[in-house]
């Protein structure tokens, strides 16, 4: 039987993410010593554990079919593979920095000065679009020592809360690019494994959906139901339900969890009384 293989980062955040993901969509993996691969025991994949810089690569050449990692080692490696899904975790920047002292007045402060980086593709390509003629300073790691050396007047790196620039004396200046954690595919996967990357899909969005998304119950005079109903947003219309006390009903819905403080002071204003909002665990839609 077809095996789907999915390579994951073999250590740090991205990976336990990225395995937790697979045991919400109930993927079930072997709990001992992580090997450089391992068979999930109720679902047709197996998982290879490698370094995030080598997945695109991988992925392209077949060795796996799909891939978990950073949206911006999928645009710096630039292989032939297809990002099949966004997966909401894993977020951060790549940005340009300089130190603290420097006078910034924009981006052509970048004219004629070397920048140190791990991202020289993506960098290389910003700069060119925005006309931008600076020297890059390829680097492996420890970016952010870069000016302090004097190896490079600025920097660009990853940034996720500022602290390690804060600890180098720099500041951030120009975000180039937004990323976080996608699901990238072979291009040329078998018919036979295409079906189980249509089951895992259903198995993630499913997932994602239900972190995106709260379940709403209140109660509510009868006369306000339809103000109500109007302002809560659902997948087809709210759930009502009569309670127990005359002229009085229970409203169930879906809301988005960004949204929900946006309207329960509207719909405490109408009439809404025992609000209660609880996470969901799968949602299928």
């Amino acid at each position: 039987m077809s095996k789907l293989k999915i390579a994951i980062q073999k250590s740090g955040r991205l990976s336990e993410k990225s395995l937790a993901l697979l045991k919400e969509c109930g993927i079930k993996l072997p709990n001992d010593d992580r090997k450089l691969k391992t068979e999930a025991r109720n679902f047709p994949v197996e998982v290879l554990f490698l370094r995030d810089d080598d997945i695109p690569q991988y992925v392209e050449q077949g060795v796996a079919d799909l891939g978990i990692l950073g949206e911006n080692e999928v645009k710096e490696k630039d292989k032939q593979v297809t990002v099949i899904q966004k997966l909401g975790f894993a977020s951060c920047k790549l940005s340009l920095a300089v130190p603290n002292r420097e006078n910034y007045t924009g981006l052509s402060w970048f004219d004629g000065k070397k920048v140190a980086t791990s991202y020289p593709r993506i960098l290389r390509k910003y700069f060119a679009e925005k006309n931008i003629k600076a020297e890059i300073e390829e680097i492996g790691g420890s970016v952010e020592i870069a000016p302090g050396i004097g190896l490079a007047q600025g920097i660009f790196d990853i940034v996720s809360t500022g602290s390690t620039l804060l600890m180098n004396g720099l500041k951030e200046v120009e975000i180039v690019m937004q990323s976080e954690a996608v699901l990238i595919s072979n291009q040329s996967l078998p018919a036979e494994k295409q079906v189980i990357l249509e089951k895992l899909l259903f198995r993630i969005m499913a997932v994602l959906n239900a972190a995106e998304n709260d379940y709403i119950l209140l109660n509510a005079p009868n006369e306000a139901i339809a103000a109500i109903s109007a302002l809560l947003p659902a997948l087809k219309s709210p759930t009502i339900l009569p309670l127990a006390q005359e002229g009085w009903s229970s409203i169930q819905s879906v809301v988005k969890e960004d949204d929900f403080w946006n309207i329960v002071a509207g719909l405490k204003e109408l009439g809404a009384r025992d609000i209660l909002v609880l996470p969901i665990e799968k949602m299928v839609i």
